[in-house]
């Protein structure tokens, strides 16, 4: 059972438990930024005109690179 919750997925693609982890949080993090920011965005609109649009921009070329790299999807 414990490996199946916190090793199987992460040895799947390639990585160890504490690297999966550093990088589903930095992804949740930023995740969690842009959409703070977003909603500020939607009350003033002249704010952060482009952050939103940047942030997916980076996470589509995260996936890219992954899947350029041959790895799978990644999955948190």
């Amino acid at each position: 059972m414990f490996d199946r919750l916190f090793q199987d997925h992460p040895r799947n693609i390639g990585m160890s438990w504490g690297e999966h982890g550093s990088g589903a949080a930095r992804l949740g993090l930023l995740m969690i930024g842009g959409g703070v920011l977003c909603l500020v965005h939607a009350l003033v609109p002249g704010l952060f005109v482009r952050t939103t649009s940047n942030l997916l921009e980076n996470l589509n070329d995260t996936a890219r690179r992954r899947k350029a790299l041959d790895h799978p999807d990644y999955e948190i």
